[in-house]
């Protein structure tokens, strides 16, 4: 071992990491296990104008036909789900860091009332568009 402390955490470091992934490759459930439950939530942004708000759900890989989208009094609920492609489901999993599985996100809105004025799904992302009534 070198005397020089940035080298031999830097070593320590990166042995953590292959660990974190060995990890994570030995207790990876498919979600397809859990079918009826949320396995993730996807980020959104949301921003307030004039006439309401502008909110975009980052979903990469969801098929548009697999969304749900529902307004429950104060929350805009975002739902549905991603699969993995045909060609990979028998892969051997390297690394996993776009979830998939179903998702269910729940985003608190601003005092309202909203009417649902537009959604669009361009380039994996949900963008929709609540006016105020």
């Amino acid at each position: 071992m070198t005397s020089d402390p940035r080298r031999w955490m830097w070593a320590e470091a990166c042995e953590m990491l292959a660990r974190a992934e060995r990890l994570q490759r030995q207790f990876f459930v498919p979600a397809e296990a859990w079918p009826e439950t949320s396995q993730w939530e996807p980020p959104v942004d949301v921003f307030e104008t004039d006439r309401g708000l502008w909110i975009t759900v980052a979903l990469p890989g969801v098929d548009p036909a697999d969304l749900e989208l529902a307004v429950q009094g104060d929350t805009l609920i975002v739902a549905g789900r991603r699969v993995l492609p045909p060609a990979v489901r028998r892969a051997r999993l390297v690394r996993l860091e776009i979830p998939h599985g179903r998702f269910r996100r729940r985003i608190r809105l601003p005092a309202g009332p909203y009417l649902l004025a537009g959604q669009e799904f361009r380039h994996g992302c949900l963008t929709i568009v609540l006016e105020r009534m």
